[in-house]
């Protein structure tokens, strides 16, 4: 099945403007929602995680996710993914994880160890890039 493209209208909650909630589901099948940063590289969602975290874990054992992007200014204005994981990788994380980090933090060459949490976090986490194939989008606003 081919992943179902993101409309014009609601691109721009991928920018680092509006807040994203991801969701998984627990072992227990019990879902589990966390904020993530996200950005698109078309027809995907990207967005990054850390080795061993419960997000990463809950991906690997389940690759089906939803997303939730809404406007922080007119919240009515959303959009909802459901989406499959299609790949997750240390390859290119960490690029992937400064640019998200610029995207959000709105400065230019900003980095996620250091500018975003401390410095020393990074000879203990590592980062997953993950991708995200949309499968069915629903719209509002």
């Amino acid at each position: 099945m081919q992943p179902v493209p993101i409309p014009d209208s609601h691109r721009d909650l991928f920018d680092g403007y509006a807040c994203v909630a991801l969701t998984t589901i627990m072992p227990d099948g019990q879902p589990q929602i966390t904020p993530v940063w996200s950005n698109l590289d078309d027809p995907y969602v990207l967005i990054n995680c850390m080795r061993g975290f419960r997000k990463e874990k809950n991906m690997r054992r389940n690759p089906r996710v939803t997303l939730l992007a809404f406007d922080p200014k007119q919240p009515l204005r959303n959009i909802e993914i459901r989406g499959t994981v299609v790949e997750m990788t240390e390859e290119g994380a960490l690029e992937h994880l400064d640019r998200l980090t610029q995207l959000y933090m709105h400065k230019q060459g900003a980095r996620f160890f250091g500018d975003s949490i401390p410095a020393e976090l990074q000879a203990t986490y590592v980062p997953i890039k993950v991708k995200i194939a949309p499968m069915s989008i629903r719209v509002e606003g």
